[in-house]
């Protein structure tokens, strides 16, 4: 156990582990809301042409950032869950990875979730920062007082 996650460390700050873990959060539930107010409830799990940015959505790949959003906000508040967080994602979204290998494209039946090329990638950018923050080495903390050298991994 780190000491990360002794009572009162929450007081010292924040790991660079869980910031990025909460900014991945945080960005995931936003593009899930976003992404209901482009497709609304319709074509619920079909392949559509809606996107945001060039990422293909539909309601159920926005009930899927929603998940993986707040999980990233609920997870990032100790290192240890914020460590759990990142191998959610890397696990997770190494098997969207492969699934969008085989899923997109325009005519897929197996496409369900409205995955295109650029989500395929970004796919493979979320098992990246995941494994970041799954493995990344803490050293130390910035806090309002300095740094806190006793994070130590």
């Amino acid at each position: 156990m780190s000491t990360a996650d002794l009572p009162g460390a929450g007081r010292r700050g924040m790991t660079w582990p869980q910031m990025l873990a909460l900014a991945i959060g945080v960005v995931y539930t936003l593009v899930g809301i976003v992404g209901f107010f482009i497709t609304g409830f319709d074509d619920f799990a079909a392949r559509t042409d809606e996107t945001i940015l060039g990422f293909g959505i539909n309601p159920l790949h926005n009930i899927v950032h929603l998940v993986i959003g707040l999980a990233g906000i609920a997870l990032a508040s100790k290192l240890s869950t914020a460590r759990v967080y990142g191998w959610l994602l890397a696990v997770g979204y190494g098997a969207a990875f492969v699934y969008g290998l085989f899923a997109a494209g325009e005519d897929e039946p197996l496409n369900f979730l409205s995955i295109n090329w650029a989500d395929n990638w970004l796919h493979l950018a979320s098992v990246i920062a995941g494994l970041a923050i799954a493995l990344g080495p803490v050293k130390t903390v910035d806090t309002a007082r300095g740094s806190d050298q006793s994070l130590r991994r």
